[in-house]
This record gives C-alpha cells, sequence and structure tokens, in this order.
C-alpha cells in the first residue's frame, strides 16, 4: 500500500477520514476498513519513533513488530518445521524466539546466517540457552559458498521455513529466493520482512529509492518468475473479531509454496 496523504480519528462521533491516492472516504470507527487504515498511520508513526527497538526476547533484542512475533509463532506451531532458515541475525532475538518456540513443541533447530555476527552478539547468542538449538553461519547469504554451506546442513526430507532479514534491497532478496527455494516444501513459505519500506519512504532513516527497491517487490517478482509459490499471508489459526488482515512490517512479504 502507498502511504497515506492523511488520517483523522474521531473518536466522539465514531468515524475515521483519510486520504489515500487522492479520494477521501469516511467510515464508522468500528469498520474493518477503518482500522486498517489507522494501522497504517499507527506503523508510520511506530517507524518514526522506532517502536521496534524496545523489545527483547528472551534477554535478546528482538527489532520486530510484536503482531509479527505472535504471527511468527503461529506459523512456526502450524508447520512444526525441521529448519528454521533466517537470512539476517542481527542481535539474534528472532533466532532465540524461533528456538524457544521449538525447543516447547520439542521439535526443530534454527539456522542463522549474516554476513557479519559481531562478536559482543555472538557470544550472547553461543551464552544463551537457547543456543543449543541454534547454528550460527556467518557469510554473504548470496555469496555460492555460504549457499552450500547452508544446503549441506539440511537433511534430506526436512521441511524448511525461510525467512529473509538481512539487506532489504529488492535484488538481494530476489538473489536469497532464488538461492534458497529449492529448501522449502509444498506447503511451507518463504518470508520477505520488512515490505513496510514502501510505506515509509519518505520517513526517517530511509531513502527515496525505498518506494521500489524493498522486499515486497522481490516477492512479487519473485512469484511471477515461480508459479509454484504464491503470495498468500496464513488464516488466523483463531478469529472471533471482524479483522482479517494482519497489522504487520511483513507486507505481501509471505511467499507459500504451492506445487
Amino acid at each position: 500500500m502507498t502511504p497515506l496523504t492523511n488520517l483523522t480519528i474521531d473518536v466522539e462521533n465514531g468515524t475515521v477520514t483519510w486520504t489515500h491516492e487522492g479520494k477521501t472516504e469516511s467510515l464508522p470507527i468500528n469498520h474493518p476498513r477503518s482500522f486498517e487504515m489507522a494501522s497504517h498511520a499507527w506503523l508510520r508513526c511506530g517507524w518514526d519513533v522506532k517502536h521496534v527497538y524496545s523489545f527483547a526476547w528472551m534477554g535478546r533484542p528482538i527489532i520486530q513488530l510484536p503482531e509479527d512475533i505472535v504471527r511468527m509463532q503461529e506459523l512456526i506451531y502450524t508447520l512444526k518445521p525441521d529448519v528454521v532458515l533466517e537470512c539476517g541475525v542481527a542481535h539474534g532475538g528472532s533466532l532465540v524466539l524461533y528456538a524457544s518456540v521449538m525447543k516447547a513443541m520439542g521439535h526443530g533447530r534454527v539456522i542463522g546466517v549474516d554476513v557479519e555476527i559481531r562478536p559482543h552478539n555472538r557470544k550472547a547468542i553461543e551464552e544463551h540457552e537457547m543456543f543449543p538449538l541454534i547454528t550460527l553461519v556467518e557469510g554473504s547469504s548470496i555469496a555460492q559458498e555460504t549457499i552450500d554451506h547452508v544446503h549441506s546442513l539440511i537433511k534430506p526430507g526436512e521441511k524448511v521455513l525461510l525467512i529473509l532479514d538481512s539487506n532489504h534491497y529488492k535484488e538481494h532478496v530476489l538473489s536469497e529466493m532464488r538461492a534458497y527455494q529449492d529448501l522449502v516444501p509444498v506447503g511451507s513459505y518463504i518470508v520477505a520482512c520488512d515490505g513496510i519500506m514502501e510505506e515509509v519512504s519518505n520517513g526517517p532513516r530511509t531513502r527515496e529509492d525505498w518506494s521500489w527497491n524493498h522486499p515486497k517487490a522481490a516477492a512479487k517478482q519473485f512469484a511471477e518468475e515461480n508459479p509454484n509459490f504464491v503470495i498468500e499471508y496464513p488464516s488466523f489459526p483463531f478469529n472471533e473479531g471482524t479483522v482479517a488482515k494482519p497489522v504487520t512490517y511483513f507486507a505481501e512479504g509471505y511467499l507459500r509454496r504451492v506445487s
């Protein structure tokens, strides 16, 4: 979704009014579309104040939106993959999250790949109680030697969930998808993180080319090139409300393998 121009929430009168792509709309505050538009504005505000930089999982910083953390837990529990393979390590919070879910399930392990794992982060991850379920691989995720090494760590028949959260520019993400797609079986997913870049392209800590140079664009091109993958957000395992779309940084970044 391209950025909103403006949004007004009138709590007293129970309406939400917004302008998007030159068109102004207004709906009751309890309408799912109103929630969607208010969420887009909230995501932009959260980006500007670095909201996602205020969370940790079992002691390790996890730079993720809280809803994305919960939704990833849902996906892992539903899929029960043998391996969660994540490109992008940073502080290791996401790796610890995935490992803790797998520890609770009694099944699975995690592989984290990063071009640079800083010594203090490596030390903290290796000393963490979840580390027995984590393998760290240092090297460019799109370098052939790294690709070959990661493939050697996957046993025949293992179900892999692939999460891409390293360099978020389109060509890099597309290269990662092409490099590791063969590890993802039918029914599992490639998750391209941070498609939110398009929506915040005029905000702080951004670049002008974020309007087109982002993971969402990579996912779209990959799906066009590979009909055995479709862009499809996992269904909610529980939902008694009227909201059908997630509040997410991973906009249009879920690719499910269908054949």
